[in-house]
């Protein structure tokens, strides 16, 4: 059985979010957008549902962070090449993104931004042949050493 996710992120302005995430070439499900929340289908089984603060805050008891301030989750979504990756990302540096990091370790590479309101986000490509065998083991010199954060 396939499962599906849905990734619920509160959100400042639905409307600006809405078309950022439309620049980076996701589609919006109608039939699950309204004024309160845009559903982002990001692929078959993957879903972002960007929900305005006061919506959100209807699902928990928890208070909201910040997620200019605070992590709350890394997103991280696989990219079927290099240049996927740098297209991806360059569309939402384009857009108003952040950018928050890079790791090139040869068989692994990614990029990653922060959305308009905070949320991380990380774009991984995966040598298939080194996935496929294991990814080799990197000390943690080795990972620092391949990894810039903005």
């Amino acid at each position: 059985m396939s499962t599906t996710i849905f990734v619920n992120l509160a959100v400042r302005d639905l409307a600006r979010s809405r078309a950022f995430f439309e620049s980076l070439g996701y589609s919006i499900n109608e039939g699950f957008s309204d004024e309160n929340a845009v559903s982002v289908v990001i692929s078959d089984t993957i879903t972002a549902m960007l929900l305005t603060r006061e919506f959100f805050a209807e699902f928990t008891s928890k208070p909201i962070i910040d997620a200019t301030t605070s992590t709350e989750v890394q997103l991280a979504l696989s990219a079927e090449s290099r240049e996927e990756v740098d297209a991806i990302v360059g569309k939402a540096l384009a857009a108003g993104a952040t950018p928050a990091g890079e790791q090139d370790h040869g068989f692994m590479y990614s990029k990653s931004f922060d959305d308009l309101d905070g949320h991380h986000w990380d774009f991984v490509w995966m040598d298939p042949a080194a996935a496929a065998g294991g990814a080799p083991e990197l000390s943690v010199e080795e990972i620092r050493a391949n990894t810039t954060h903005s």
